[in-house]
């Protein structure tokens, strides 16, 4: 066995004398595995301006990336020992390069396709499937194919069996090394410095790049690689600056941070922020200095309920989960003086609020999680002297809004969390939770939805709990706090000037619902808020085909593309 290892080993050398130099080998190795996972995080980057982030799509995006990877491993091993030349290891790291290069070209094409093939004839698990399918069809074929690398090299680099265990050791550490280093690149580097695109291009050249040099001296070069190059030039020709949102004009922002895929549209009379192509508005400003029309206004009436006009100080705010300050520039507006103070994730949103947004400078926003950060607070991590947290590290109103398009953070959702808020709420504060994801059948309770876990989760925690649905949207408010804040708000309602304010209060008032908690109470060993929330996009795509159905069925198909 060893003699016929040598002989194969000696004729694949003598044709490609660089297989001697088993640096490159495990190089081949290196970049193949670094590659991998950098196609794996741009995968989750591809996907979630249209599926979200949640761990339903990262759990579908790692599932198909290890079908692929062992059904490559498979392939690969059988192929190097039926014919070991490998000159098809690299011709196959070609043909993944050029596929990895396509995907900024026509990788949200194929997405899009695939989801509006999918919403007409399905009608549950619309997030799971349609990612599923996306994701089979753009990146398990290349990623099948760099999973033939291992094996294949295996086969090139083992002298004999005396020394196979070390080699296949070095082969799999170059591997490890190169996943771990293709993890933090595209996710602290290239991602947030060129996107999403551009980092599919990098990688893609990168493949490219070993198979050139592999066969610069063999005479299948030239078979080969020019037009592999063509393509690949072509595809940073027309991939390096693709907009995830194509058929928007006029975009003031498109961009990608660390955390969102960001895109801003500004019009004449406002600024508006969305961090999902396809789920929602994330924050609004509005230029003439009036209400938004969201739910940000029924979020004001939570500084009533903490008896702003009978305070002697203003009031203290916390925001968890600032976005670009609309809430904290609203209550500016119409409150006047506040200590207000915000925690956002994502630095570049905070950058927006600057310099789009007019959030005041003088309203201090941590680059925080928001549960990290109010453990921070019980810690006493920010100083009595610093800008952030007030000096007994209480406050009046504590809003949380970080429950962002259609993806919910499973640690700012459970008892612990919540608990955390009411130690940090003063004895006549009041907790207001923005949850965007009530659904379209609010009137059914045969089945319990993610706002029904929410508000039990807090009505167990909190002795008074109301919520308000704001009209001609699927969010509803939730107000808490200790019993007594409604009698608060109706004795503060009517004291401020603003008129249009007050028939706002009113409105809210009006839609008042006394919250009887249940049994459906969200810990942080078990928090379904993924598989919930999943429940409620499939009820809005419901709702939403069947008016486009109908269109379909009273118009036909012109009538259908002039609705889209």
């Amino acid at each position: 066995m060893e003699e016929n290892i040598n002989k194969r080993r000696e004729a694949t050398a003598a044709d490609r004398p660089i297989l001697k130099n088993k640096i490159y080998l495990y190089m081949t190795e290196f970049f193949a595995g670094m590659s991998v996972m950098a196609v794996e995080l741009g995968a989750s980057r591809l996907l979630a301006p249209y599926f979200s982030s949640s761990q339903i799509v990262w759990t579908i995006i790692i599932g198909t990336i290890m079908i692929a990877m062992a059904l490559g491993n498979i392939y690969g091993g059988r192929k190097v020992d039926k014919n070991p030349n490998p000159d098809r290891l690299y011709g196959r790291i070609i043909f993944a390069a050029i596929w990895i290069a396509l995907i900024p070209v026509v990788g949200k094409y194929i997405i899009l396709g695939i989801s509006g093939l999918l919403v007409f004839t399905i009608s549950t698990n619309f997030l799971v499937i349609a990612a599923f399918a996306a994701c089979m069809v753009i990146f398990v074929f290349p990623l099948f194919l760099l999973g033939t690398v291992t094996p294949s090299l295996v086969k090139y680099t083992v002298d004999s069996l005396d020394d196979s265990g070390k080699v296949v050791g070095m082969l799999n550490a170059s591997n490890t090394i190169g996943s771990i280093i293709g993890t933090f690149v595209p996710t602290f580097i290239s991602i947030p410095a060129v996107g999403t695109s551009v980092t599919f291009l990098i990688f893609a050249g990168i493949l490219l790049l070993l198979a050139i040099i592999y066969f610069a001296k063999s005479h299948v070069f030239v078979k080969k690689v020019p037009a592999a190059i063509i393509l690949f030039i072509l595809c940073c020709i027309f991939g390096h600056s693709g907009s995830f949102a194509f058929w928007q004009k006029h975009l003031a922002v498109e961009d990608e941070s660390i955390y969102n895929y960001l895109q801003v549209k500004e019009t004449e009379q406002e600024v508006v922020l969305s961090t999902n192509v396809l789920f929602g508005v994330q924050s609004v400003y509005r230029k003439e200095k009036e209400l938004t029309g969201m739910y940000y206004d029924y979020a004001m009436a939570a500084p009533y309920m903490a008896d702003i006009y009978e305070k002697e100080r203003p009031l203290d705010v916390l925001i968890l989960g600032m976005g670009t300050g609309t809430y904290a520039t609203q209550c500016r507006r119409f409150f006047g003086e506040m200590n207000i103070e915000g925690v956002e994730i994502d630095q570049k949103i905070t950058d927006l609020a600057r310099t789009m947004f007019a959030l005041p400078e003088d309203v201090p926003v941590a680059t925080y999680d928001g549960r990290a950060y109010l453990n921070a607070l019980s810690s006493g991590h920010w100083k009595k002297d610093s800008e952030f947290g007030t000096e007994d590290g209480m406050y009046d109103v504590i809003m949380v809004d970080a429950y962002q398009d259609i993806t919910i953070p499973f640690q700012m959702s459970t008892v612990e969390f919540f608990t955390m808020v009411k130690e940090h709420l003063r004895s006549d504060g009041v907790m207001v939770v923005n949850m965007n994801m009530r659904g379209i059948d609010t009137e059914n309770r045969e089945e319990a939805k993610i706002t029904d876990y929410l508000a039990d989760t807090i009505a167990s925690v909190f002795p008074e709990v109301v919520t308000v649905d704001v009209r001609n949207t699927t969010n509803r408010e939730l107000f808490a706090g200790e019993a007594g804040f409604l009698t608060r708000f109706r004795n503060n309602v009517g004291k401020e000037k603003d008129q249009e304010l007050s028939a706002m209060m009113g409105q809210v008032e009006k839609g008042f619902v006394t919250y009887t908690g249940g049994d459906h109470i969200m810990t942080d060993d078990r928090a379904p808020v993924e598989l919930l929330g999943m429940q409620v996009i499939d009820e809005m795509i419901r709702e939403e085909v069947r008016y486009y159905k109908r269109i379909y069925d009273e118009e036909g198909l012109d009538g259908l593309l002039n609705a889209l």
